[in-house]
């Protein structure tokens, strides 16, 4: 007879076994996290170890020193120099108002970079650091240091910024360089990592934009230890970048500032080529702007005053300007027509005062006429008539093929922003561009350089360099980078007879040194400097044939913005030429009255490397030169003092 089995045993059986369950589960997970955690430490150890790293270790990038940009005689136009800012953090700094109040009374803040300042410092993390302003004087930097236990969170530091030392004397050649932004990095193809730097600054306009990647140069790294939050613990290494290139121009910085200068108070643009190498030793345009102004952001009120002035400062006109060349272009014409065999240089044109073409008339400016001209009177009195009788013997493609020859109609590979292309038309470019025939009214105005002819300044001085050294010079502005130099601007023959230049030269000469040339008050006396020229003046307006008949409206008596445009080229010395020189002066009215003096003295200028004896001018306008070159070198004195600090 079985033993019945007591309630109190049973239950303790049950317990065994849910115990003996539920220690069982337990070691199997305790298994299962023993070999997670051994795969772990020991199997996948080193994938790890990396990611921790890489959470506790951040590399950041340090901007480059920016190339430095010099003139001919190594004179920096482009620098850099230190800038010293403070900032603050804002958890360092506990009441905020109340340390920039203290700041404000320690160092002279304009409200406007304290406002900027409070809103970055709601928009970033407690810990980042905000710039409350900067480009301050080592004065402030010391006042600052000395008061550091009563301005928490606040420090100084020194950087570089870019700086401009000769201001607007070169500010469209240099441009200027400025925050990178969301325009400027969808335009760049090669995205370089330092465009991701806040506020990293790069070229925006003129040599600084073209040459962009030279004067970069290359990121510097450093590597921080940072927190779970992302806040900076302590710098473990750094690794300096490289600078960028240095870039040495062809200008001659003293013959800029004088150009500039020179044509102070004019709309206009000249440009000086050194005929020996193809230099461009100027390149002004008047008026200017401070591309220092650029640099930190302009202001709303600097920006309206650059934007609404009539004369456009921030216009190249030098390079970007695209003018009728007027009679400067006549000696285009006239070597198409010789070289064609559409005229002798013997051969005369009677001039009347007009020439009817197609029932038109086409008035020359000397309204009685100059009677029977051959090539050399007719560029000496820049006879009107001469030219449309040539130009309808040699056609306008011939007429085009030579203006491309001497360089307008061409785009010239320069580092400069917009550089004008100017226009050579043909009957092609017509049917093309316009859908309509070519007319032989069109020829005619063209071979005066009038209708659809565009040329810059910088073109007419490629021309006349061109003309004076029957050789393919090519325009070139940057002379060595990093010291090495540039293939020269110097080229072969143009292919054009030498008879003909020689001629050529021969009426350029008669333009300024016969007392009856058009370009007689330009003339320079020293003896082996005599310069050889040509006038020009282009129509911005129609005159009616009522007009006309009344009497032509002097420029004088008209609006600015209707008066003629004056141009001059002209190259120095004759017998052995040195040096070409361009000059348009916007609405200036008479190119024999307001552009060759402007020529004559920029030429004389570069001539004497400095200011030239008054012996060299005419003596009726010694007592005016002698005022005018003391103005000038009152004005470029003023600037020196802030240049002599870089």
């Amino acid at each position: 007879m079985k033993r019945p089995v007591k309630e109190n045993e049973q239950s303790s059986r049950g317990i065994s076994r849910r115990a003996l369950i539920l220690g069982s589960a337990q070691l199997g997970v305790a298994g299962v996290l023993g070999w997670r955690m051994q795969s772990m430490q020991i199997e996948q150890a080193d994938q790890f170890r990396l990611l921790a790293e890489e959470n506790r270790i951040n590399v950041r990038l340090l901007p480059p020193a920016r190339g430095l940009i010099f003139d001919l005689n190594g004179i920096p136009l482009a620098a850099n120099e230190q800038n010293y800012r403070v900032v603050m953090v804002r958890e360092d700094a506990g009441d905020v108002d109340a340390v920039l109040a203290r700041l404000q009374t320690i160092v002279d803040i304009d409200p406007a970079d304290i406002a900027r300042a409070k809103e970055d410092m709601r928009k970033l993390s407690s810990f980042v650091s905000v710039t409350i302003t900067d480009r301050l004087r080592w004065e402030d930097v010391a006042k600052i240091n000395v008061n550091a236990p009563a301005l928490p969170g606040v420090s100084a530091e020194v950087g570089l910024s870019r700086h401009y030392p000769y201001g607007a004397d070169v500010g469209h050649v240099i441009g200027y360089v400025g925050p990178v932004s969301d325009y400027d990095l969808s335009k760049i193809e090669d995205q370089d990592p330092l465009l991701q730097i806040p506020k990293f600054q790069i070229g925006k306009t003129g040599v600084e934009n073209k040459l962009e990647h030279t004067l970069r140069g290359s990121a510097g790294t450093k590597r921080i230890e940072v927190n779970a939050l992302g806040r900076v613990m302590r710098e473990l290494d750094r690794q300096e970048g490289l600078a960028g290139k240095d870039i040495q121009l062809t200008l001659d910085e003293r013959l800029q500032s004088y150009a500039q200068a020179r044509m102070d108070g004019e709309s206009s643009g000249a440009v000086v080529i050194d005929l020996e190498t193809g230099d461009l030793r100027a390149i002004a345009s008047a008026p200017s702007f401070d591309p220092n102004l650029f640099v930190r952001g302009i202001s709303v009120k600097d920006w309206t005053d650059l934007n609404e002035n009539k004369y456009r400062p921030l216009a190249a006109k030098a390079v970007q300007g695209a003018y009728p060349p007027g009679s400067t272009f006549k000696m285009v014409t006239a070597l198409a027509a010789l070289e064609a065999g559409a005229i002798s240089p013997e051969e005369t044109v009677y001039c009347r005062g007009y020439t009817e073409v197609g029932g038109t008339r086409f008035h020359c400016w000397k309204s009685g006429g100059h009677g029977n001209v051959n090539f050399h009177d007719s560029l000496k009195f820049s006879c009107d008539c001469y030219y449309y009788e040539v130009s309808q013997r040699v056609g306008i493609d011939k007429i085009a093929e030579m203006a491309r020859k001497m360089g307008i109609g061409l785009k010239h590979d320069l580092p400069l922003s917009a550089v004008s292309s100017g226009l050579a038309p043909d009957k092609q470019w017509k049917t093309e561009v316009r859908g309509e025939a070519w007319r032989i009214g069109d020829t005619v105005n063209a071979s005066i350089g009038q209708g659809y002819v565009l040329a810059s300044p910088l073109q007419l001085a490629i021309m006349t360099a061109r003309i004076a050294t029957g050789k393919m010079v090519t325009p070139r502005l940057i002379k060595s980078i990093d010291g090495v130099e540039e293939p020269s601007g110097i080229g072969e023959s143009l292919g054009i007879n030498e008879n003909m230049l020689r001629r050529c030269r021969q009426s350029m000469d008669a333009v300024v040194n016969d007392r009856r040339g058009t370009g007689a008050r330009a003339k320079i006396l020293t003896a082996g400097y005599e310069m050889a020229g040509k006038t020009g003046t282009s129509q911005v307006r129609r005159i009616t044939a009522d007009e006309r008949a009344r009497g032509v409206t002097r420029n004088e008596d008209l609006p600015w913005e209707r008066r003629d445009h004056a141009l001059f080229v002209c190259f120095a010395p004759i017998n052995n030429p040195k040096f070409a020189v361009a000059v348009v002066v916007e609405h200036g009215g008479g190119g024999s009255t307001a552009a060759s003096p402007i020529a004559r003295d920029i030429m004389l200028q570069a001539l004497y490397d400095g200011p030239p004896p008054l012996e060299a001018y005419p003596s009726a306008d010694r007592g005016r030169i002698e005022e005018q070159q003391k103005r000038i070198a009152e004005r470029i004195t003023k600037i020196r003092p802030a240049q002599d600090r870089v």
